[in-house]
């Protein structure tokens, strides 16, 4: 896509915004056609050269209605262009953020979370800068062709010298095309490196302080920074260097006018209201030309910027970026979307499971080429189903190829007989809730990291905080549920950190629960207890676990051996201790 065409494309997402504000902007910026013949007039009858119409007061009374009127229509511009921008801004995160979370498994972003960060904000400010600009100039164009009727009406020589630095502004800005994109390339890159390496430091506090690596952590990011600021500095310098090269290309032109005026003047040919109008749109011309220019150098950042943001969508079209979609900005419209989502079922079969069908899933890791093959399984509603097998057998990529976090390459899922199109957008709650192997938990409260958004009602939270075996824990920290556990839950254990997970995926009624290898961390006793009150109070709720523990083993209905991507064998725990060579290992303990 061609910076032109996100152009484009972002302008026709709200064509009527956009337009509206253009007339608005085009409106402010003729609006000082008038004030300028009216100075004139003004001027020329203080030397007779014409009649005055309305008398001195007349025209002052007029030259104020005018500012009074263009103060209004700049007030309605701000409004018509905040309204625009929010919304095309909003449009490019949304459509970003909405790809890299429709990835399978929301796919691993090409950068840290720091460099996406100044994607999100940096790379979209200045697209919105672009296209707000262009408004700016199409008014502004509108202004300088008015402008430059009159001034050639009056005297064509001095027009010319009027429009003069525009040609220079022009041209220095294509000169400076390349420089400035590789200056500002290098600038956000730098800045992006500092947000990622403040996020990593952030995140790996303990392993940091573990390793002692304090100093060599702080050399590092001292060393980013001082890149960081040679790189700005760079960028700023060279875009000071372009305002100064259109403020003096105005300034020569200023000087060139004022000395030909005055020798036109000394011949009779130019009237006092002839320089006046000459000198009051000067200032608006000037604006024009470095107005002009500016949107030129936002347009050739915008190029830097596109580029950085099509680099989120990991080979994706970067029509990705400008896609229509809806935004939902008032009340009114989330409160339509709701009872649209509502009212529309996203579920082939029923949200109540009656049986889950998986024939010949697949899925092969590209840079190992192991996997899983052509896996078969039924699980029937209040089953208790546990995955186990040695580590590197499949379960986890079965598991995630399941739920649509790994792009399945082949297989059917159906959901009460009828087939799963899309298994990511699927198996969310309230069909299904999934505890990973590794939990994922935020720098918050134990409380909000628990419930991540879900409204607390009845005792929707004790219940899970019980069923997790937690509530001891809750009663020892400091401050309870409202404790704060520190970047990825640095405050807990291994063990709390587990049952956290847990916490938040039983507090959601769910149809079908999956738990991966969720008690690796536990001691014997509370994963017991664990099994236990999860087995008691799931209720009809169907279970898919992988573990190879004991615990979990004792209280399946139906198990699962995996050996090498495949289903080895099948049956209930007994039926495979007499059966499986592999199932014994792992329940003798002879296997890991």
């Amino acid at each position: 896509m061609s910076t032109f065409t996100f152009l484009w494309r972002l302008i026709m997402y709200r064509p009527y915004r956009y337009s509206f504000n253009a007339l608005a902007w085009t409106l402010i910026y003729l609006a000082p056609i008038v004030p300028g013949l009216i100075t004139k007039q003004f001027f020329d009858s203080l030397t007779n050269e014409s009649a005055a119409a309305y008398g001195t007061w007349g025209i002052i009374a007029m030259l104020m209605g005018a500012a009074v009127a263009r103060v209004m229509l700049i007030i309605v511009g701000f409004i018509t262009d905040v309204q625009f921008r929010f919304r095309m801004g909003m449009l490019l995160r949304r459509n970003v953020l909405e790809h890299v979370l429709k990835q399978p498994g929301a796919r691993a972003i090409p950068c840290s979370p720091g460099e996406a960060i100044s994607h999100f904000r940096d790379d979209v400010d200045q697209s919105e800068e672009a296209v707000s600009w262009s408004v700016d100039s199409f008014g502004m164009t509108c202004f300088a062709a008015v402008s430059c009727f009159i001034l050639i009406r009056i005297d064509a020589q001095m027009t010319l010298f009027v429009f003069l630095p525009l040609v220079l502004v022009v041209t220095t800005a294509q000169l400076a095309t390349t420089r400035l994109q590789k200056y500002r390339a290098a600038s956000r890159e730098a800045t992006s490196k500092v947000t990622g390496a403040i996020s990593e430091m952030f995140g790996n506090v303990q392993a940091i302080q573990v390793a002692g690596a304090e100093h060599r952590v702080a050399q590092r990011f001292r060393r980013l920074g001082d890149d960081r600021r040679k790189t700005m500095l760079k960028d700023r310098l060279m875009t000071e260097v372009l305002d100064s090269v259109f403020s003096n290309s105005v300034n020569l032109g200023t000087g060139l006018i004022l000395l030909l005026a005055a020798q036109k003047m000394r011949a009779g040919t130019f009237t006092v209201g002839d320089f006046a109008v000459f000198v009051y749109y000067l200032t608006f011309v000037t604006q024009f030309i470095t107005n002009f220019g500016k949107f030129l150098t936002f347009f050739k950042q915008m190029t830097v910027a596109l580029k950085r943001l099509t680099a989120l969508l990991q080979g994706a079209s970067a029509n990705v970026l400008t896609a229509f979609n809806p935004l939902y900005l008032s009340k009114g419209e989330r409160n339509a979307k709701r009872e649209k989502t509502e009212g529309k079922s996203q579920d082939p079969g029923g949200d109540r499971l009656n049986r889950i069908e998986i024939s010949g899933l697949s899925y092969l890791y590209p840079d190992t080429g192991r996997g899983i093959v052509d896996i078969d399984l039924t699980l029937e509603r209040g089953s208790f189903t546990v995955l186990t097998g040695t580590i590197g057998s499949g379960k986890t990529t079965f598991v995630r190829a399941l739920l649509g976090l790994l792009p399945a390459a082949e297989g059917t899922v159906r959901w009460n007989g009828r087939v799963v199109e899309d298994l990511g957008s699927f198996f969310i709650p309230p069909r299904s809730a999934y505890t990973a192997q590794m939990p994922r938990l935020y720098s918050d409260t134990l409380r909000n990291n628990i419930l991540l958004g879900l409204a607390e009602h009845d005792d929707n939270l004790p219940r899970a905080i019980h069923a997790a075996v937690m509530e001891y824990d809750v009663e020892h920290l400091q401050l309870g549920l409202d404790t704060m556990i520190g970047p990825r839950g640095v405050k807990l254990s291994g063990g709390q950190a587990q049952r956290t997970a847990a916490a938040r995926m039983l507090v959601r009624d769910a149809e079908l629960y999956v738990f991966d290898d969720l008690s690796s961390a536990l001691d014997v006793e509370t994963e017991q207890k664990l099994w236990d009150r999860l087995f008691a109070a799931r209720g009809e709720a169907t279970c898919l676990v992988v573990s190879h523990r004991k615990a979990a083993l004792a209280h399946a209905d139906h198990i699962v051996v995996m050996k090498d991507g495949r289903v080895e064998a099948e049956g209930t725990a007994q039926q495979l201790i007499q059966s499986n060579d592999s199932f014994r290992k792992l329940w003798f303990g002879e296997g890991s």
